[in-house]
């Protein structure tokens, strides 16, 4: 199996089982009709010390090495992110922007810190419309220097160190450094994603080199992939620490790629960059059972809409209807189109537009609860009417997210715990490279229509504004401590992949791992996703007959969990992805 030679190829030994190190690996190849997605069978990991779980063997060693040596939580995430960039390119890295929700088990507190993206000074409302006011295509917006934004990642890793940090900063750097000089082993994932984006990689003379061989095909799984420029920005950092990266040739480097793409450039300025500023909120919790479910706040929609979810379908008895019950799908799958429904009319960057106090109100979530009836699919959802003590009127989002994004979910030996979603948006993103990272298309989150109907846009394009996010990085609360870590990639799918997933732990007593690979089954908008060549097609006749439009695809979420138990870790990565968990 390919998989198993790239592993091999990184020196990676499935099941390696000591007293020092548990590993969730695959088992077999599961067996799945033909033209499905291949998932690979991975087991529930088991640690007591610490664990990390990231999208990428090679990340998740080097987590794992530093949490050995001694580094906290944070200093292991900043390894992680920083190895991620180079092997997993497409889908984050020092170009593009991240959420972490962080348990400090010294001050015994959960905060939030938002490195997300920010729009331009120069950017305006009509960025993304033609001369008549109308919208972009998705890919004509995207590609180029059009869609970036000031990226957050390298700010939000170099202020987590700075408080939380127990190693030098340049320690945690040169794990990735060595891996990028010396080259590291392309991934089946990333290969088949450079094969699908082809076309759009060709078009600027930095990704086409690095992608593609001297003859123009693309880079293959099991080939060796060096990236010198890479090496030399993680140097640069190492060297004069994360504040380089906004101040000096890097970010000139990155303004002349956005400002200079012929054919989109962009509006990125030097001020943006050394502006840009991380920002520490208050978690946002749902109690539910005795645990809290905490996440992020507005610019991201993640907890909230997790919240209503839960919230909303806590008014049902799901365990007794069990994970097999189309009923107890069509109750989730409606409890999401309601959460949608909010989400879409006023979540945004609640620095720019206000917001209702009441979306996670128990006595405003129950009511939303009484219009499901078990067994027949809501005919229409609209946005609810939560409390809000100064209402404005606002028209339903129009903006666009597609799945990509990486996860990382992290506990160390005191206790600490971090779950951080960081992405660079679409694939590949922007597509322009600088530096040797790729350069993020966040702009894109935003809607690109300003108004509806005579109504302002809450996700409308601002200067300094970030877009709404459904990045949904989130820790479980038990007895005020963390119980549970987790977080999926997926674009707006991520609320989704993550309910399901809280919901097949908390309600059907999966272990974390069985939640995690229990088949995917979505709805946002109206239309049923059930995850092709699983068990979820059983439920196609079933939520039709109860009204729905049902669609069978693959469902690609990237879902990284650990649970914290008295004397225990138990770790869980995602089978549809190449993630692996180490602990010991």
């Amino acid at each position: 199996m390919q998989y198993k030679r790239w592993l091999k190829a990184l020196g990676i030994i499935p099941f390696i089982v000591s007293s020092h190190l548990v590993m969730a690996e695959q088992a077999a190849d599961s067996v799945a009709p033909e033209g499905a997605s291949r998932i690979e069978e991975k087991r529930l990991a088991k640690a007591e010390q610490f664990m990390v779980a990231t999208a990428n063997p090679e990340a998740s060693q080097v987590g794992y090495d530093i949490l050995k040596a001694g580094g906290s939580a944070i200093d292991a995430l900043v390894a992680v992110q920083m190895t991620l960039g180079l092997v997993e390119p497409q889908s984050s890295g020092l170009g593009g922007g991240a959420f972490a929700v962080y348990y400090d088990a010294t001050t015994q507190k959960l905060t939030t810190f938002d490195g997300r993206e920010t729009a331009p000074r120069e950017a305006t409302p009509e960025l993304f419309q033609d001369e008549k006011g109308q919208p972009l295509s998705f890919y004509d917006a995207v590609v180029g220097g059009r869609s970036v934004g000031t990226p957050g990642t390298v700010k939000l890793m170099g202020e987590l160190h700075t408080r939380y940090g127990k190693m030098l900063w340049a320690d945690l750097l040169a794990p990735a450094e060595t891996l990028a000089q010396a080259g590291f082993i392309v991934s089946p994932r990333l290969a088949d994603a450079i094969k699908g984006s082809a076309e759009r990689l060709s078009r600027y003379p930095a990704t086409k080199a690095y992608f593609f061989n001297l003859d123009g095909t693309p880079r293959e799984a099991g080939s060796r992939l060096q990236n010198t420029q890479y090496y030399a920005t993680l140097r640069t950092l190492a060297t004069y620490g994360a504040d380089e990266f906004y101040n000096g040739q890097i970010a000139q480097n990155i303004i002349s790629q956005v400002q200079g793409a012929l054919d989109n450039p962009g509006v990125l300025s030097a001020q943006d960059l050394t502006s840009y500023r991380v920002k520490e909120r208050a978690p946002v919790c749902l109690p539910y059972k005795e645990y809290d479910i905490c996440g992020m706040g507005p610019p991201s929609s993640g907890a909230l809409t997790i919240g209503q979810i839960l919230g909303i379908t806590e008014h049902f008895d799901l365990a007794k209807m069990g994970p097999n019950s189309p009923e107890a799908w069509q109750i989730i799958g409606d409890a999401s189109r309601l959460a949608f429904a909010d989400r879409g009319r006023y979540i945004a960057d609640t620095d720019f537009v206000p917001m209702p106090q009441g979306l996670l109100d128990k006595s405003y979530l129950a009511e939303r609860a009484k219009l499901i009836t078990p067994g027949k699919a809501l005919s229409a959802v609209s946005a609810g009417e939560p409390e809000w003590r100064h209402p404005i009127k606002q028209a339903d989002d129009v903006s666009i997210e597609l799945p990509s994004t990486s996860h990382i979910s992290i506990v160390d030996k005191e206790g600490n715990a971090v779950s951080v979603t960081t992405t660079i948006e679409n694939g590949f993103g922007s597509h322009l490279m600088s530096n040797g990272f790729l350069l993020n298309n966040e702009l894109t989150d935003f809607s690109f229509k300003t108004y509806q109907d005579g109504y302002p846009i809450a996700n409308r394009l601002e200067p300094g504004k970030r877009p709404r996010s459904s990045m949904s990085p989130t820790i479980v609360m038990k007895n005020d401590k963390p119980y549970l870590v987790v977080g999926s990639p997926g674009g707006s799918r991520i609320i989704g992949y993550v309910a399901k997933t809280l919901i097949a732990h908390l309600e059907w007593d999966m272990d974390i791992q069985e939640a995690i690979t229990l088949p995917n089954r979505l709805n946002q908008f109206g239309t049923f996703n059930l995850e092709k060549g699983t068990q979820a097609v059983s439920l196609e006749k079933s939520l039709t007959e109860m009204g729905f439009k049902v669609s069978v695809q693959d469902l690609n979420s990237g879902v990284q969990g650990i649970v914290i138990e008295d004397k225990e870790l138990l770790g869980g990565a995602d089978p549809r992805r190449e993630g692996l968990v180490l602990g010991d």
